[in-house]
């Protein structure tokens, strides 16, 4: 086990790190996905708390929060966020005033190309070793249609390669159906299922863990 998990990037969670024979691959890209409320954000805390931990650069990219409400859901649980970088690309609604409309190009192109741009700046301006990108579901509203979605995520993987970074792409299961396509991109995948008391996360090798403490993702263990 140790042997296995030498070069692994703990997420933080002892129970899923143990799960993942001591963690995820580094410099692969992972989708998170389940409900609002399944502990989504609350993994990725964890797994940016941890690289912080060990001396890594770490960036939380939101479209979906802002960074106060980030940090005030962090301050809630007692979780200091000091030295994770936070980047918040929430439109402002002065960006969509007439002025701005006078373009030949559908007004959903435009902000998709204008959300990449900023998220790829940031990427290369801190350069971390570990990144949450929050979330998928935001990024799905911009492309309009399912091809431009899956270039984008396509596009995003190819522009991390060699970047020695490893990321965590946040989903909340908000389209129709299950996105399939999405799973075959990444490199592997936690699923996350809010059921009270306790939440259960599957993954894509078919282990499994309990998630106790509520919804916080305190603690993992295998379940039979």
């Amino acid at each position: 086990m140790s042997v296995k998990g030498a070069s692994r990037s703990k997420i933080g969670v002892a129970g899923l790190d143990e799960i993942l024979h001591g963690g995820l691959i580094p410099a692969r890209l992972y989708l998170i996905d389940g409900n609002p409320g399944a502990g989504k954000t609350t993994l990725a805390l964890h797994f940016l708390q941890e690289g912080v931990r060990v001396g890594e650069r770490s960036l939380y990219i939101t479209l979906s929060e802002t960074a106060e409400e980030l940090r005030a859901g962090a301050h809630s649980h007692g979780w200091p966020l000091s030295g994770i970088e936070i980047v918040e690309l929430i439109a402002d609604e002065s960006e969509f005033g007439d002025e701005n409309q006078l373009t030949m190009f559908h007004p959903s192109e435009v902000d998709l190309t204008e959300t990449t741009r900023k998220v790829l700046e940031a990427i290369e301006r801190i350069n971390p070793r570990r990144l949450v990108f929050d979330s998928l579901s935001e990024l799905r509203l911009l492309a309009q249609s399912s091809l431009r979605y899956r270039r984008q995520i396509l596009a995003f993987k190819q522009f991390m390669v060699g970047r020695d970074c490893t990321v965590l792409m946040l989903d909340d299961r908000t389209s129709e159906a299950a996105d399939l396509q999405l799973q075959s991109i990444a490199h592997g995948v936690i699923s996350l299922d809010y059921k009270s008391p306790g939440a259960k996360c599957r993954f894509s090798n078919s282990a499994a863990a309990t998630l106790q403490a509520d919804s916080t993702i305190s603690s993992c263990a295998k379940a039979g």
